[in-house]
């Protein structure tokens, strides 16, 4: 999570110095806030258009069907030990399944998993795996996040292990006030780049990995792996931001992609593998991740503005939403790709025009994106979705959409139109080998759900709609809140 005051929002600012690297990208045109709409690939159909996006490839499961995720980041940063993951319980599961939403980036620490070289947590593990049982008993699938702020305990947090720390004596100094300023001080920064080049961390790292990878991959709550949250690295002297940014994740970050997903890959050929570029991204700055050599990746950008991190006001004018698109875009377009934006949302979320900004977000993550998991998904104020009651927290009640969980075919188009609470999928059904069903979310309320066009609603219960499809045929299904 890029969390900042606005202390950080100057340093940052001052970072990305206006280079070539950082230049405004083109913008797209801007979304008018009463209704989206977007258009995506299908099976057989990836190089057509993304979603929405064109040549921006969909995430698919094993029946070959369209996915679309919609969830929360579940997060525990407070406990360790024995008392690791127990803040986060079943209800967290049950509630956000109940409001519509399939999908969970859950956070694990490296820290808590191997505590020492070579000694792994059995006590660790099974707590992750009961929460990946609740997620399974209320059909959300779960990404495996290696989370980390400000590196690991060495300097306060969580994330690397004190023992993988290695800081050459360079100084730090905490800024309880304002953390994320602490990703630069020099031994913070030194301390990436020992990870990512000191050979015998290298290896430990793909070992954690491969051992996570190892115990999971066939729970039927698991989608995929997310290798490390928000990596950071270390800025050489004369370099702004932005151009530090793409070195580091050209040398060093696809490396250390290339090297986890190596490992993980030896142990489960199905999962996917969520990469994320650092959060330089959320100024629009393209990523300079490079290729990373396996089948099933996901581009795992996050979607976080400073001045909002800092507790401002969306400002429209700005354009931040259509740069930052413009700019996420280029990667997935390059290496056909699908991408999922790992964590978004702002603090302040009863700005006069924080209804506008998620409208907007809402329409724009719904052009490019096979999805999002937002921050957080927790019982009360600041970034929670909802408050101790369970309510939805001001304008977050956006999130919650008719969206169309899995395609069984090529999706010509998709809209929904808040104000008339109308949903439209649009899509061509899979051939008589593909997967004939397709799965509707519908977020609390009464809704109708009708399909035209040789297909049928086999059954809606509890918040969602199967529909059953002829083979090849043109397929319109509408959802209209009664």
């Amino acid at each position: 999570m890029l969390r900042t005051t606005l202390a950080t929002t100057a340093v940052v600012a001052s970072l990305l110095a206006p280079t070539a690297a950082t230049a405004p990208a083109p913008a797209v045109a801007p979304v008018a806030p009463a209704a989206h709409a977007r258009s995506s690939a299908g099976v057989g159909d990836v190089g057509r258009t993304g979603k929405g996006a064109d040549g921006i490839p969909p995430l698919t499961d094993s029946r070959g069907r369209v996915l679309t995720l919609r969830g929360w980041n579940l997060a525990d940063k407070s406990h360790r030990g024995d008392a690791a993951l127990s803040a986060i319980t079943e209800k967290h599961l049950r509630d956000m399944r109940a409001k519509g939403y399939n999908t969970a980036r859950l956070l694990v620490f490296w820290d808590d998993l191997e505590p020492r070289p070579g000694q792994y947590s059995q006590a660790y593990l099974r707590k992750i795996e009961r929460i990946l049982d609740w997620a399974e008993k209320y059909d959300v699938k779960v990404v495996l996040d290696a989370h980390q702020d400000v590196f690991g305990p060495a300097f306060g947090s969580r994330g690397v292990p004190a023992w993988a720390t290695r800081t050459d004596g360079l100084p730090f100094t905490p800024h309880p006030d304002d953390w994320f300023s602490e990703y630069f001080e020099p031994a913070v920064q030194r301390a990436f780049t020992h990870l990512y080049e000191d050979e015998d961390l290298q290896r430990a790292q793909a070992r954690m990995w491969r051992v996570l990878a190892a115990r999971f991959e066939g729970h039927p709550a698991v989608l995929g792996y997310d290798p490390i949250n928000e990596p950071m690295g270390e800025l050489r002297e004369g370099e702004d931001l932005a151009t530090a940014a793409r070195r580091i994740e050209r040398d060093q970050i696809t490396p250390m992609h290339n090297r986890i997903a190596d490992q993980i890959r030896a142990v489960d050929r199905d999962g996917w593998i969520f990469v994320e570029p650092t959060p330089i991204v959320g100024e629009g700055v393209p990523t300079g991740l490079g290729r990373i050599d396996d089948p099933k990746v996901v581009y795992a950008p996050h979607f976080y503005n400073s001045t909002m991190e800092a507790g401002g006001d969306y400002d429209p004018s700005a354009r931040w939403i259509e740069n930052y698109e413009a700019a996420v875009t280029q990667y997935p377009r390059q290496y056909k790709v699908p991408v999922v934006v790992g964590e978004w949302g702002p603090l302040n979320n009863s700005l006069p025009n924080m209804n506008r900004f998620y409208r907007e977000a809402m329409a724009s993550l719904g052009r490019y994106s096979s999805g999002w998991t937002g921050w957080e998904w927790c019982y009360g104020g600041g970034y929670c979705a909802v408050d101790g009651t369970g309510a939805f927290r001001a304008n977050k009640e956006l999130t919650a959409e008719p969206y169309a969980e899995a395609v069984a075919g090529t999706v010509r188009s998709a809209s929904y139109d808040p104000a008339a609470g109308l949903y439209r999928l649009a899509y061509d059904a899979a051939g008589r080998r593909g997967s004939r069903v397709t799965e509707l979310s519908l977020p609390p309320g009464d809704w109708r759900v009708t399909a035209r066009g040789g297909a049928l609603v086999l059954r809606k219960d509890r918040g969602r709609a199967w529909i059953l499809a002829v083979p090849n045929a043109r397929i319109t299904v509408t959802a209209t809140r009664d």
